[in-house]
């Protein structure tokens, strides 16, 4: 096997587990490559795993087997920016706490190894949101697995955004901002405001105001297969854009499309859990609060 690792947490439980997942990867004689910029960081804690391959965003990955990301679910979505066009299935060891994406246990490094080797795993289809804009923004990285947000900056103000599907005008926001998601996505930020659940198998965006001025305004689900564009106004000249873990401020002269990127990501999963089991273990569905 030939396996990249990317990571963000580096602390001591990071550290033995990367330990622990060196020599597990010794054993099945696996070929390794760890990111520079991961690597720096755990140098930075005088820790210096064995790995003398190391490569960058710009790097092409196709001939790696998989991508192991270590951290919790903001690894994964900066782990995508690594995979690319490339769909490099990305196996997440969850060194954080909910762990929608992340969901495999660090203790269970062996076991990981183990079934990656044998082919005992199964892989999910994600679909990718993509960004368009006349400032080029987070280029050449302008996808995303969760979320595209417009928000409000440095202002108690709420800003406009006009917001249009297919050159079909939906609606003037008048909010704090605009959540534009993907199904895996749903899980996040456009839930916190209302949005709701949509499975990852499904072809859509969900857009999802945030602290919308009228409350009738209500999260709508549209087709991924559309073109949706915005523009943005508000008594300050200057918002936030946020593409998953990444944030740019930009001004109102600002132009703004999405639609659904070309590419997929392809997370690894082991055994037979799935996204509801999921949704029922991270969110304490069916527990009794009483108890």
């Amino acid at each position: 096997m030939r396996i990249a690792i990317h990571g963000k947490s580096t602390g001591p439980e990071a550290q033995a587990c990367i330990s622990d997942l060196l020599q597990c990867l010794a054993d099945v004689d696996a070929f390794l490559a760890i990111s520079s910029e991961y690597k720096n960081d755990l140098a930075e804690k005088d820790f210096h795993p064995k790995i003398e391959q190391t490569f960058d965003r710009s790097d092409d990955l196709s001939n790696y087997d998989f991508i192991i990301s270590l951290g919790g679910d903001g690894t994964i979505l900066d782990t995508i920016t690594f995979t690319k066009e490339s769909e490099l299935p990305i196996v997440g060891i969850n060194l954080g706490r909910l762990g929608f994406l992340a969901t495999t246990p660090r203790e269970a490094v062996n076991e990981v190894v183990q079934k990656l080797n044998a082919g005992d795993y199964k892989i999910e289809s994600r679909s990718l949101i993509h960004v368009d804009s006349n400032q080029g923004l987070f280029e050449p990285f302008n996808f995303g697995l969760n979320e595209l947000t417009i928000t409000k900056k440095e202002t108690s103000s709420m800003i406009v955004v006009h917001t249009y599907v297919d050159g079909e005008y939906l609606n003037s926001y008048w909010a704090d901002g605009l959540i534009i998601s993907t199904p895996t996505g749903s899980t996040g930020y456009s839930l916190s405001s209302g949005g709701p659940l949509v499975h990852p198998t499904q072809k859509n965006f969900i857009i999802s105001p945030v602290s919308p001025h009228n409350l009738a305004v209500r999260p709508i689900i549209v087709s991924d297969q559309s073109k949706i564009t915005f523009e943005v106004e508000g008594r300050s000249r200057e918002f936030m854009i946020s593409l998953d873990s990444r944030s740019l401020t930009v001004d109102d002269t600002v132009e703004i499309s999405v639609q659904r990127e070309q590419f997929e990501a392809k997370l690894v999963r082991f055994g037979d859990s799935n996204y509801f089991d999921t949704l029922r273990n991270k969110l304490n569905w069916g527990l009794d609060a009483r108890n």
